[in-house]
């Protein structure tokens, strides 16, 4: 009677696997360039209004809202009343590469050349004061970063399989890391809602909106572009870790 033959367990394709990483590599480089090209849409795009009507639509949301918040536009030369590494932080803001809330200084900042972007700015500092569940949209940021490296310590840690099929990691992973971010995508669209509309209610028709929405569209679609990125991401230190 002949021994019985051992089942032959077939190793995973490591020529599949090198193509499968080109390609997400090809394709993280590309998602990369999206970004740029949508963020340089939003700083080329034109202003809706003076920036007496903006302040007048800021000063509103921080009066109808209850908001403890400073506002400031930053340029070359204000940006020297800040010191150490919140002027840093500033630098991109003065030059009109950036706009941000810090809830924990209270503070709001946009450009002096590109003021619209404090509406979006305010929309944040309301959704930090609209109840735990906004709140915890807009910290999840902080632990995103985190997801590649959880979901690579979590497959390490579950059994291994001799079938040569892949766990559910292993199959979602890209799926898991822009799931992850979702919260960022989605508090950062309510913070951009808010700042349209707060202009409405301000200004009403003598303005028109459409610009406003355009540049907000494309600051939301770089935060898109971010999610599909963490799901590649995600999936890259998963096949990294095979190698």
């Amino acid at each position: 009677m002949m021994p019985p033959q051992e089942e032959e367990v077939k190793e995973p394709n490591a020529a599949k696997t090198i193509v499968t990483a080109g390609l997400l590599q090809a394709f993280a480089m590309f998602l990369q360039k999206a970004s740029q090209w949508c963020g340089n849409k939003l700083m080329q795009g034109k202003e809706f209004t003076s920036a007496e009507n903006i302040k007048k639509t800021a000063k509103n949301m921080v009066k109808d809202n209850n908001l403890n918040v400073i506002i400031d536009f930053i340029d070359n030369k204000n940006i020297n009343n800040y010191g150490g590494s919140l002027k840093e932080a500033l630098k991109p803001v003065a030059r009109g590469e950036n706009a941000f809330y810090t809830d924990q200084l209270k503070l709001a900042v946009a450009p002096k050349s590109k003021p619209s972007l404090i509406l979006h700015e305010l929309g944040h500092a309301i959704n930090a004061h609209k109840g735990k569940f906004l709140r915890f949209l807009q910290k999840s940021r902080g632990y995103v970063s985190a997801v590649p490296t959880a979901l690579l310590l979590l497959n390490s840690a579950m059994p291994e399989r001799h079938d040569n099929k892949k766990n559910f990691i292993e199959r979602n992973a890209g799926i898991i890391g822009f799931a992850s971010f979702l919260p960022t995508i989605i508090e950062e669209g309510l913070a951009s809602l808010r700042g349209v509309k707060a202009a409405k209610q301000t200004l009403g028709k003598a303005v028109n909106l459409v610009p406003l929405k355009r540049n907000y569209f494309f600051a939301w679609l770089t935060y898109v572009i971010a999610g599909i990125g963490l799901g590649v991401a995600a999936k890259q230190s998963l096949l990294s870790n095979k190698e």
